[in-house]
């Protein structure tokens, strides 16, 4: 299975301290879905939408192709009616016309488009609900910049490429169905520094900065930090989500 592999080294991290997606997102895709019984959640990394879905689909689908996402997310994220498989998003393995939600989080801009539109259109029963959804760069009070110049300085020149689509709200990865609207929804987070932190490290950016350069410039930015954020002290954190429906 030959997949661009950006996150298995840090599975466990990724685990630990991926933001949650809020309950208004999971209202809005149950809501907007025609049944409950089956939703597939393709590149379902460490599985949090998986089992939040779970509360409201009689059955969720959780593909992946990495295993140690899959093995973080089965430590982690065991549901009764969420079933983990080792996938490729473009080939899942699903009955044709079995899925009454097909859902891709923070996932879609690794994916052949074409080929997962394809599958999309195998698996998705008729009048199905189809959804992107995606976060960009936070933001903090009294932390913004520094996060900014790290993002676009540091970690710039190792983003990969499909980094584009995330930055640009999924634009340019069309739907050829018909669109339903959907409301803003923002996903925020109480966090202490060294949870932020945490999550930078998971970014597939710093992963590729330190494995090139060493950990020097994401230690940079941790002493920026710590020098304008107590260690015990909480903030909230805000990504606005980017989030795609469409009628299948």
């Amino acid at each position: 299975m030959s997949f661009a592999d950006h996150f298995s080294s840090v599975a466990a991290a990724y685990a630990a301290y991926r933001p949650h997606y809020p309950a208004e997102l999971v209202d809005l895709l149950a809501e907007r879905s025609p049944a409950r019984d089956a939703a597939w959640d393709a590149g379902c990394g460490n599985g949090q939408l998986s089992v939040a879905l779970a509360a409201r689909f009689a059955h969720v689908f959780a593909t992946d192709p990495s295993q140690a996402q899959l093995d973080a997310a089965m430590a982690t994220g065991r549901h009764p009616h969420v079933e983990y498989r080792r996938a490729t998003a473009e080939a899942s393995g699903l009955p044709d016309a079995s899925v009454d939600l097909a859902v891709a989080a923070q996932a879609a801009h690794w994916f052949d488009w074409p080929r997962y539109l394809a599958e999309v259109a195998r698996v998705a029963r008729p009048g199905a609900l189809v959804a992107l959804v995606s976060y960009g760069i936070l933001h903090v009070e009294g932390a913004e910049p520094a996060i900014a110049r790290y993002y676009h300085d540091a970690v710039g020149p190792y983003w990969p490429p499909e980094r584009r689509h995330v930055e640009n709200g999924y634009r340019d990865l069309t739907w050829p169905w018909p669109a339903v609207a959907a409301p803003a929804i923002a996903m925020t987070a109480s966090w202490t520094r060294a949870e932020l932190l945490g999550y930078i490290a998971t970014w597939s950016a710093t992963v590729k900065l330190v494995d090139a350069e060493g950990r020097a410039k994401y230690d940079a930015l941790a002493a920026e930090l710590a020098a304008i954020w107590p260690d015990a002290e909480r903030r909230i954190v805000r990504w606005p989500l980017t989030i795609r429906l469409a009628r299948r």
